[in-house]
């Protein structure tokens, strides 16, 4: 598929964006990373994968540590790696895995801050699925297996931990239209339109820069 391409896709609970993230990867012929990264970062470090998993896209919420050292944003750099809290190291540690991951071949990597990590990367397509609240719940419900009285408040909680977990470690806002490439509404295009949608943007910007 010539140059070497990144994708990386945020997405609000129930908005099929994982869906999206797959079908793009099979049509594309690349290789699609979700929970794979936290077996790569487990292996990396040494740490258990269960560590990972458990700090999966959530910032550090220690209140005690909070009070002590103050809210700082991660980009800051004020402390040093042996001073953070366990997730943010788990952080560090995970983004230097997406680099790697992202260095070597191209790719599809979805959410864990994946589009701010690799900001500066040329080859870096960043996208955002969305979707109004009543389709993701519906999704949620149909899809994902989620109790109809719960869906909502599960789509509702899921977004508030993936906006917090994302505002924490970057110097933006989750799912603000200007901090990426392209921003899809999955209701409207549906799942096989996103990733067309996806695969024009990145020919039209393959043809516009040669």
């Amino acid at each position: 598929m010539g140059d070497k391409i990144i994708f990386t896709i945020g997405r609000q609970f129930g908005s099929g964006g994982r869906m999206v993230g797959k079908k793009l990867a099979e049509r594309l012929g690349i290789p699609y990373y979700d929970k794979e990264l936290l077996a790569m970062a487990a292996k990396d470090s040494g740490y258990s994968e269960d560590l990972f998993r458990d700090a999966d896209e959530k910032p550090a919420s220690s209140l005690l540590y909070s009070l002590v050292m103050g809210n700082y944003p991660m980009s800051s750099g004020t402390l040093g790696f042996n001073e953070m809290p366990l997730n943010d190291q788990l952080f560090l540690i995970q983004s230097n895995t997406i680099r790697k991951v992202a260095g070597k071949e191209s790719c599809i990597i979805i959410g864990r801050c994946g589009d701010y990590i690799l900001r500066d990367n040329p080859s870096l397509i960043s996208v955002f699925i969305h979707a109004p609240l009543e389709a993701r719940v519906k999704r949620a419900v149909e899809v994902y297996g989620v109790p109809a009285d719960r869906a909502e408040d599960v789509c509702l909680k899921n977004d508030k931990s993936r906006a917090n977990f994302y505002n924490y470690y970057s110097d933006r806002k989750w799912g603000m239209c200007r901090t990426y490439s392209l921003s899809l509404d999955s209701e409207m295009l549906g799942i096989d339109g996103c990733v067309e949608a996806i695969v024009n943007f990145k020919e039209l910007r393959e043809k516009n820069r040669k």
